[in-house]
């Protein structure tokens, strides 16, 4: 029994955190469901990687330019294809574990993370245009994305509520998922339909925390801030998914909206390459690990779980931050910033990359 089958029996699914047209041709994808692999993660930085960074999309952008079509109406239509057959290749998980694994996920426009309406709308679009039940749209966690996922989940929507930093952006994500569920029950519609996970990032934090211990002098805490800050997201999913309102949607179908662990490669080679793995090991989670990280789980990573231990610690650690004068709240709010504007800016410039591409295809 290999690290993913032994993630799996103590609670956690993986997923793959990237997506290629290469991987989805060649059989690698499905090697990797093989081995445990339960879902894929994208994102527009991995979608510039795989369309900008290779050659594998050229012949079907080629066909595309010679329809005429617009680079939006490229972009779409190469990353709809291979979601529909990561999709695909997902699908025997999906439906043997009843909906609760085996999804793809695609994230609306990320120059939609201040518009409510432009995501609900093109949560809806792209979730017609995919037909494939076992995609879940991506939305930010951001104010304005509150009520997306609300409104998405009320119309049966899978949501993947990305780039959650802090507690409060936790809370409220939990928040609008559980509006969404009431919303879809008194509309007739079955709750065990839908699905939902609310992606917590990890390593992003520990990136800023620990520059940050290290201008203040004190490394003891290099490492921890980010397991901790996940570690009491986790109880307060505990919480939160329990008591007599949620036993009542529970009852009618609806699933619990899963913490999903992203940003969980480990940035500092001072610390173990599955650090963000073997940390953070519990029922009812999910960690979607990028290729490197990947293959570390599968050599060396660690299965106990972990998750809800050390909880007292993990409240000590972030006391200890604020008394060292380093104010989670704002490098949280800041990561989110930054977040989005990275997410942005790789999605422009694969734009722009097969607009190039698209006046070369042309001139040819």
């Amino acid at each position: 029994m290999n690290t993913l089958q032994k993630l799996l029996e103590a609670g956690q699914s993986v997923w793959f955190d990237f997506i290629r047209r290469d991987i989805l041709e060649n059989g690698e994808l499905q090697t990797l469901v093989e081995k445990g692999v339960r879902g894929v993660t994208s994102n527009p930085t991995i979608f510039d990687k795989a369309i900008s960074g290779s050659d594998d999309y050229d012949e079907a952008m080629a066909a595309l330019v010679a329809e005429g079509r617009t680079a939006d109406e490229i972009y779409e239509a190469l990353a709809v294809d291979d979601i529909r057959a990561a999709a695909d290749i997902l699908r025997p998980v999906y439906d043997s574990s009843s909906g609760a694994d085996g999804f793809v996920s695609l994230e609306v426009s990320p120059h939609l993370a201040a518009d409510t309406d432009g995501t609900v709308a093109e949560g809806r679009r792209l979730f017609d245009v995919v037909a494939r039940p076992n995609l879940m749209i991506k939305v930010p966690a951001t104010p304005e994305g509150f009520p997306a996922i609300e409104t998405l989940i009320g119309e049966g929507i899978n949501v993947n509520a990305t780039l959650i930093f802090s507690l409060e952006q936790y809370e409220r994500t939990a928040a609008a998922y559980v509006a969404g569920l009431k919303k879809l029950a008194a509309a007739g519609g079955d709750l065990s339909k839908v699905a939902s996970v609310a992606s917590f990032f990890v390593s992003r934090v520990d990136g800023v925390v620990d520059g940050k211990l290290a201008e203040a002098g004190d490394a003891r805490l290099q490492g921890k801030v980010a397991v901790a800050n996940a570690k009491l997201a986790y109880a307060r999913f505990e919480e939160i998914f329990a008591g007599d309102e949620w036993d009542a949607l529970a009852s009618a179908g609806a699933r619990v909206q899963r913490p999903l662990w992203a940003s969980t490669s480990t940035k500092n080679p001072e610390f173990p390459d599955t650090l963000y793995v073997d940390e953070l090991v519990g029922p009812h989670t999910v960690n979607t690990l990028p290729p490197k990280t990947l293959d570390a789980a599968l050599d060396h990573g660690k299965a106990e779980p972990s998750v809800r231990s050390g909880l007292d610690d993990a409240r000590a650690t972030l006391g200890a931050l604020g008394a060292l004068g380093i104010d989670l709240d704002e490098v949280t709010s800041g990561l989110l910033a930054a977040g989005v504007k990275s997410f942005a800016d790789s999605f422009d410039k694969l734009m722009a990359g097969i607009a190039a591409k698209r006046e070369e295809f042309a001139g040819a």
